[in-house]
C-alpha cells in the first residue's frame, strides 16, 4: 500500500519544489495551503490541494486521517519583518506548530519532517568556528529565529511524549528554481531582489557594509532549492524506514558567500552588472551564517550537489520566463 504524506505550505516556493520531488519519487502527496501567498499552479497535476491554514485543527484532522506523515513547511520567514511584527511570527511558527502536533496526535500520525532555519544560531562570530554545527547553542537575534527554535523544541518534546518521530531541517539561504512555475517571487529574499534590480536596471540596497567579514557585507551559505527538496526526500525516507527519535540537521553547502560576491556572481551569470548602493544593516541580520552539513551527509546520505552559479542561472531563467509578480515581505509562504 502506498503511503500518503501531507505537505503543509506545499504551494509555496520551497514547498512546491518539495512536492515536485516527492511526486517524482512516487510518494503520494496531499497539499494543505491557504494560498495567501502560495500558488495553486505550483502543485503538480493529480496532487490534491486542500485550501486551509496550517493552524486549522478541524481541517488538519480531516486531511491527516490515514496519512503516513507530515512535511510541515508553512511558516512566516522574514527575520526583519519578525522584528516589526513578532506576534504574527509566534502565531504562525509556534501556535500553528502546536496545533499541527495536536491534530497529528488526534488521528495517530507519528512522523513529522519540518522546516527550521539557520536563524536559530544568530550571530556568534568566530566563537563557534567557521561554520555552525547542530551542536552549537542557539542564539537567535530575531523573533523569527526564536520561533523556529521553539518550534523545534515543541516537535521534540511532543514527539517524546507521543512516540512521534521528528526531523527538523535547518535551512540556510535557499536559492534557485527548478522551473518557471516554481520561481521565488518574495521580495524579502536576497536573490530575487538582486535579480529584479538586474532586470529593471535599478540599484539594489546592500544592507550593512560594516560587518566583520572580508568585504564588509554579510556572508551566507546559499543552497539550491532543488538540493533542499532532496534533503526532504532523504528525511521522509528515514522516517518511512521506521526510525524513531528526534533529529535536527543543517541543510547547506558549507561554503560562505558574501552579498557583494553574490552580486558579482549574478553579473557573471546574467552577463551584465548589478547596480547597488550602501544601506543600513537590518535588525536581526547576522554577519555570517555558514553550515557544517557533515551530520546530514553522514546520517542521511545527503549533500548539496548544485553550485552557486547554477542556482543563480536557474533563478534568472525562471524569473525571465515567469515574469515578475512580487509579493510583500513577510507574506505567508513555505519557509526559505
Amino acid at each position: 500500500m502506498t503511503e500518503t504524506w501531507v505537505v503543509t505550505g506545499g504551494a509555496g516556493y520551497v514547498g512546491g519544489h518539495v512536492v515536485a520531488a516527492l511526486h517524482r519519487a512516487g510518494v503520494d502527496v496531499v497539499v494543505l495551503d491557504d494560498l495567501s501567498s502560495g500558488r495553486a499552479e505550483r502543485v503538480p497535476r493529480g496532487v490534491p490541494l486542500v485550501r486551509a491554514r496550517a493552524g486549522d485543527r478541524p481541517a488538519l484532522r480531516s486531511v491527516l486521517a490515514g496519512a503516513a506523515g507530515v512535511v510541515h513547511l508553512a511558516a512566516l520567514t522574514s527575520a526583519s519583518d519578525s522584528v516589526r511584527n513578532p506576534l504574527a511570527y509566534y502565531q504562525a511558527n509556534v501556535t500553528d506548530v502546536a496545533t499541527l502536533l495536536a491534530a497529528m496526535t488526534d488521528v495517530g500520525v507519528r512522523r513529522l519532517v519540518a522546516s527550521s532555519s539557520a536563524a536559530v544560531y544568530g550571530d556568534q562570530g568566530t566563537a563557534v568556528g567557521p561554520a555552525f554545527t547542530e551542536d552549537c547553542a542557539p542564539h537567535p537575534q530575531s523573533p523569527y529565529g526564536t520561533t523556529k527554535w521553539i518550534g523545534e523544541r515543541l516537535m521534540a518534546e511532543v514527539g517524546a511524549a507521543t512516540g512521534t518521530a521528528t526531523i527538523a531541517l535547518r535551512y540556510f539561504n535557499v536559492v534557485g528554481a527548478g522551473d518557471a512555475a516554481l520561481a521565488d517571487h518574495r521580495t524579502g529574499m536576497l536573490l530575487p531582489r538582486i535579480l529584479l534590480a538586474r532586470r529593471r536596471g535599478t540599484a539594489l540596497t546592500v544592507n550593512g557594509l560594516a560587518h566583520p567579514t572580508p568585504d564588509g557585507s554579510p556572508v551566507r551559505d546559499f543552497v539550491d532549492v532543488q538540493d533542499v527538496a532532496e534533503a526532504h526526500l532523504a528525511a521522509v525516507a528515514r522516517l518511512s524506514s521506521g526510525w524513531q527519535g528526534a533529529a535536527v540537521y543543517n541543510v547547506g553547502t558549507g561554503v560562505g558567500c558574501s552579498v557583494l560576491q553574490l552580486l558579482a556572481a549574478t553579473a557573471r551569470v546574467t552577463d551584465g552588472p548589478v547596480a547597488w548602493m550602501p544601506g543600513r544593516a537590518r535588525p536581526g541580520d547576522p554577519s555570517s551564517s555558514v553550515a557544517d552539513a557533515s551530520r546530514i551527509a553522514r546520517e542521511l546520505g545527503w549533500r548539496a550537489r548544485r553550485d552557486l552559479d547554477e542556482s543563480v542561472a536557474s533563478a534568472w531563467a525562471a524569473m525571465s520566463e515567469a515574469g515578475s509578480v512580487i509579493r510583500r515581505p513577510g507574506s505567508w509562504e513555505a519557509a526559505g
